[in-house]
């Protein structure tokens, strides 16, 4: 896809301005961009080249038609979907923060109470209280 970013970056031009790469999976990346019509700052998602030409296309239109239903306070809404000289995106707000992937790593170095296991081999007694 790197080698495809001057392309989209041109294709895009007018709409949003593509800043960087936040990450990237199997079928797609997604790019942090400015929305020029109304001055935000935005998240594209972009199906990869080589899937749209193969089997990607119909479920990312898939993705995207379900994600345009969505409707909750923990969702982020769908902006903006389409297909631009090849490439198929679409856009939603973007959300300062971690990703995903370090809050579960945060999470798992977090300390955690023992387990029952390991609270015996430590000598902590564990109490149930039953009301």
């Amino acid at each position: 896809m790197a080698e495809d970013l001057p392309r989209l970056k041109a294709t895009l031009t007018g709409r949003y301005t593509i800043e960087r790469e936040l990450g990237r999976g199997g079928m797609a990346t997604v790019y942090l961009a400015e929305d020029l019509k109304h001055h935000r700052k935005v998240g594209v998602k972009v199906l990869k080249p080589e899937l749209a030409a193969t089997l990607g296309e119909e479920r990312f239109f898939r993705e995207i038609h379900v994600a345009a239903q969505l409707q909750h306070p923990h969702i982020l809404p769908l902006l903006d979907s389409g297909e631009a000289d090849g490439f198929f995106y679409y856009v939603m707000p973007y959300v300062e923060g971690e990703s995903l992937r370090e809050r579960l790593a945060q999470r798992s170095r977090s300390p955690r109470p023992p387990s029952r296991g390991e609270s015996r081999t430590r000598g902590i007694t564990r109490h149930r209280v039953k009301l």
